[in-house]
């Protein structure tokens, strides 16, 4: 099985602005940078990802042998939308997409969400178990679908996942669904970021 990951990444300055009470604009930047410096090591450190990609208008300093899909400002569901398509006709059999804000990730929460049956779509919930932290999609029988990433998407991914046909998994690591939105969040970045104080 030949297994792929994308990270959908936002422009420079424009992450984390819910932190912006707890954490100045340059530290809410060098979080970012290191969470997803982070989440881009797990996913090219699993045993079944073979390519691991972006999606985004900036690479944020990243290896140049990574490639970056491009963006076109519509939102995340439609840059994602645009990437499967592009990506679906290059011949994996599984699409990974995980979010750049997981600094508790591994490569061994990367190999289990890659690890979803065939036909089945995977999805890793957030700590609230109403958000979607990852999906893991079988290609081609998910190449038409739709992300709905927002509010209630762990839902609203499900229903699309069954309205393909596909079946559904939840996949529950305690790496994968700590995301960081809010200040109580913070202390699970403490592995990969200390603020200057």
């Amino acid at each position: 099985m030949t297994c792929w990951a994308i990270i959908p990444i936002k422009g420079k300055g424009q992450g984390k602005s819910r932190l912006a009470g707890a954490l100045s604009e340059g530290e809410r930047e060098a979080l970012v940078d290191a969470m997803l410096a982070h989440v881009v090591d797990a996913a090219r450190q699993a045993r079944l990802i073979e390519r691991v990609l972006l999606v985004g208008p900036s690479r944020h300093g990243l290896d140049e042998t990574i490639p970056l899909l491009a963006d076109a400002g519509k939102g995340l569901n439609a840059a994602l939308r645009k990437a499967l398509a592009q990506v679906a006709s290059d011949g994996p059999e599984r699409l990974l997409v995980v979010a750049g804000d997981l600094p508790c990730v591994t490569a061994l929460d990367l190999d289990l969400l890659a690890s979803v049956p065939a036909e089945t779509v995977g999805i890793a919930p957030d700590r609230h178990g109403t958000g979607t932290n990852a999906l893991s999609l079988p290609l081609p029988q998910a190449a038409r679908f739709t992300f709905h990433f927002g509010t209630d998407s762990r839902a609203r991914h499900w229903n699309e996942a069954e309205k393909l046909g596909l079946t559904v998994e939840t996949i529950h690591s305690a790496g994968l669904e700590k995301d960081i939105d809010e200040r109580a969040d913070l202390s699970d970045a403490a592995q990969v970021f200390s603020p200057v104080r």
